[in-house]
């Protein structure tokens, strides 16, 4: 493993669209850069057996996901001809609508960002202790499947 820095990925509560816009926003300068790739994950308010979802519920063994998430960081970064790499997921209870998880890769040429995006979100939802307990209108709850 490198001897860079373990960086946390792990943002309390929702993602917001000023979070992310700000990010963007702090590419432009970056000429370099010719494609980005964006990933928002949004809660969505799922009818499971009758009940509406009105949120989910994130906890996560944060010590292992940071360092697995590292060690997913080098991997993808030996891979694609990435410029920049960056990877948010919320914890905490997020409200149907609301962002819980926002990947953002970068490239000089589109094909990379997007093929680095789409296996950094594949390998965040298999790979990393993320648990998510979907919350009803109910209050009752269940634990959720990443699919």
């Amino acid at each position: 493993m490198s001897n860079k820095t373990i960086k946390n990925i792990f943002v309390d509560g929702a993602i917001t669209p000023e979070f992310i816009a700000k990010s963007i926003s702090n590419h432009s300068s970056k000429t370099e850069i010719g494609g980005h790739s964006i990933f928002m994950g949004q809660v969505r308010a799922d009818e499971i057996n009758g009940k509406t979802v009105s949120g989910i519920e994130y906890t996560s063994f944060e010590d292992l996901a940071l360092t697995k998430m590292h060690e997913i960081r080098e991997e993808i970064f030996d891979k694609y001809p990435l410029s920049c790499l960056h990877v948010h997921h919320s914890l905490g209870l997020i409200n149907a609508g609301e962002i819980c998880l926002f990947v953002f890769t970068s490239s000089k040429h589109r094909k990379p960002a997007i093929e680095a995006c789409n296996e950094l979100v594949e390998r965040i939802k298999s790979e990393l202790p993320i648990w998510g307990k979907e919350i009803f209108t109910d209050s009752s709850h269940h634990w959720k499947e990443n699919i």
